[in-house]
Formats: structure tokens, sequence, C-alpha cells
């Protein structure tokens, strides 16, 4: 069976790093777990640190992750990160203390439920800023918004916006600039106080250095606490761990075969291929994972003359060219194949029943 390691001392490193920095800059944040697809071991060790003083929230998009979160520590703030469905308010109110969104007739049934909860719920109010994705429009907002103020079991502390997750739409200082705005708008308008402007993710984290308007006083964060990447270049964000999680799978196979296949080639195969043929045999090690497993595409094996082959259901198979010794040993069977998870690898793997998880 494969395995994904997590190394526990470099997750919560990473998580210091962004509070310190967050708290330099006035932003309180939101820890986004839905990487971790509800594993109660790894939440358990995250919730019971004494990290979690320092974090605004945890935000997931599904509700039975926000259900192990408060059965784990009912003391934390939750947030439900996506617009919420109206069949399931019932449980958005039990176990998040705050909701994303942008729907009048969502939040209407949202207070409803509340009042049955004898409780009040929280919401941001998503605006689009170009991605195109969940948002108000801004010709709607104002009228969006005053027709919210009127429930009385929803209290509204927030307006906030999403970007990179579709199109990949950069955060830009001129885009957090129209969302303080409307912000000021809003408040003028109607002559309240939003407690915060929820500016958006990890991708935001790259304006901090430069002039972020300072009533940006809110980020939803998971990549970057998990590995600690950038989401626009991919690349190490400050100082932050870039191998918290890594993955190993077990060679079943090993042996030298040429790279072209020999015969017919029918449309029966279900398997996903680099199609690059060489001339020469090289070693091809078969490993214990597939397609059902995690998308092989989103792992980085850890050694450059390792190169991807092909995946199937329920094994990859990967070029290890001439299986040069490393630290005078060569590959063989029983060996094992290391990567970098990026971030739906590890989503993925998370899901799979058939991978083994490790904390270390």
């Amino acid at each position: 069976m494969s395995k994904l390691i997590i190394n526990k001392k470099k997750l919560f490193e990473n998580l210091n790093i962004l509070n310190n920095l967050l708290e330099q800059k006035n932003i309180k944040w939101t820890l986004v777990t839905k990487i971790l697809s509800g594993n109660k071991i790894v939440l358990n060790e995250i919730l019971s640190h004494s990290i979690i003083k320092k974090i605004h929230s945890f935000g997931d998009s599904r509700i039975s992750n926000l259900k192990t979160i408060k059965r784990i520590n009912s003391k934390v703030t939750t947030m439900y990160i996506k617009p919420p469905s109206i069949k399931d308010v019932t449980n958005i109110v039990k176990y998040a203390d705050i909701s994303l969104n942008t729907s009048l007739k969502t939040i209407t049934k949202l207070n409803q439920e509340a009042k049955l909860q004898n409780k009040i719920h929280k919401v941001i109010i998503m605006v689009e800023l170009g991605e195109l994705r969940e948002g108000v429009i801004k010709e709607n907002l104002l009228n969006f918004y005053s027709q919210c103020f009127n429930l009385t079991n929803i209290k509204i502390i927030g307006i906030g916006a999403n970007l990179g997750c579709m199109y990949g739409v950069e955060p830009t200082i001129s885009k957090m600039k129209l969302l303080s705005d409307y912000k000021r708008k809003i408040e003028k308008k109607f002559n309240i106080k939003l407690k915060y402007i929820s500016g958006g993710s990890s991708i935001n984290l790259s304006l901090l250095n430069k002039d972020l308007p300072k009533t940006i006083n809110h980020l939803r964060i998971g990549e970057s606490a998990f590995l600690g990447t950038d989401p626009i270049t991919s690349k190490r964000f400050k100082n932050l761990n870039t191998d918290v999680f890594n993955y190993q799978a077990n060679i079943i196979e090993l042996k030298k075969k040429r790279s072209k296949p020999d015969g017919k080639i029918s449309t029966a195969n279900i398997g996903h291929t680099s199609n690059t043929f060489s001339k020469s045999e090289t070693y091809r090690a078969i490993v214990d994972f597939g397609i059902l497993d995690v998308d092989a595409d989103q792992l980085i094996p850890k050694l450059k003359t390792v190169t991807f082959i092909c995946t199937t259901s329920d094994m990859s198979v990967y070029d290890l060219k001439q299986n040069i010794p490393i630290n005078g040993k060569k590959k063989e069977v029983g060996s094992t194949i290391k990567f970098i998870p990026k971030y739906m690898a590890v989503a993925k793997l998370f899901l799979s029943k058939y991978t083994e998880i490790e904390i270390n």
C-alpha cells in the first residue's frame, strides 16, 4: 500500500510563520482544511495544538468536515467557504458559525433555520471581482445588502471575494481597492460598520509586501499553510516548508523493457501515458497506485532520474533510466519511489481508502 506521510513539525512551523506574518499586517485568517478531506487524525493534531488560539476560524467546503471539526473541538469558530445549498441550511447553521453567501433566497432560509436553532448565524457576502464564479455583481450589491439587514437571526459581518480558483484571475491592488470601496459605500449607505473584508485566499499573500489596503483584514488560507507555496508561481512562499507532505509508492515490478508498445493499439485502454518513446531499453518500475488513488500529473518525483510513463486504475509505471545506484544502492522490487504531492494530489490521497496515512 502506498503511503502519504505528514510532517507535523513542519506543518506547525508553517502555521506559526503565517500567524506572525498576518498579525504584523493586522489580518485575521481562516485555515482552510478541505485538503485534509475531514481526516480525523490530522485534524485532531491541529485542533488540540495551542496554535489554534491565534487562528480566527477553520474553513471547509464540506459540511461533514465541519461536523468533524466541531466534534473534535466545539469551541473553535467554523466557516463554510462556499455558497450553501438551500437543502443543507439545517446543518450549515448547526456546524458553521459563518458562511459565505451570494443568494438572498439562501440567506432567508438560513435566517429561518437560525431562528429554529435559536442562533445568530454570521454571513460574509461575496462580491464578483472578475473570476466569474461566486459573487454578487456590483450593480446589485447595495440592493442585496438592504434586504439582508432586516433578517433577525442573520448578522452580516463582512464583504468578501474569491479570485484565482476557476480562471486563475490574479488578485491585484486595484481589485482590493475596489473591494474596499464597496465596503465604504455599504457602510455609508446604511450607516453601519462591516467588521471584515475577506480579500481572498493563499493567492493574495503575494500582495502583503505591496500597498495592500489596510481595510483588507481577513484571508482564507489553505494551500500556502499546507504546501508552503504561492498559488500564482507554484514556488515557495517566504520561508514556508514545501515538504509537509511526502508520498511514497512501492515498486512491485522492476524490469528492463523497451519503451514502445508492440501490437495493434485499440481503444480498450484506460491508462494515461506520456506518449514518449525511445529506442533504447530502460528500467521500468511498476508502483502500487493508480488513477483511483491519485492523478500522477499531480506528483513530482523527488529523483530527477525518475520520469512518468503511464498510469492505469491501480498501477503506475515510471522510467528509472539505467537505474544508476543512489547512495550505493539500486532500486529493486520492494524499494520505494518518493514524490512531493501537489495540492490536488494530497486532497485525493486523503480520500483514497487504499492509501496509508502516517503522521510523524
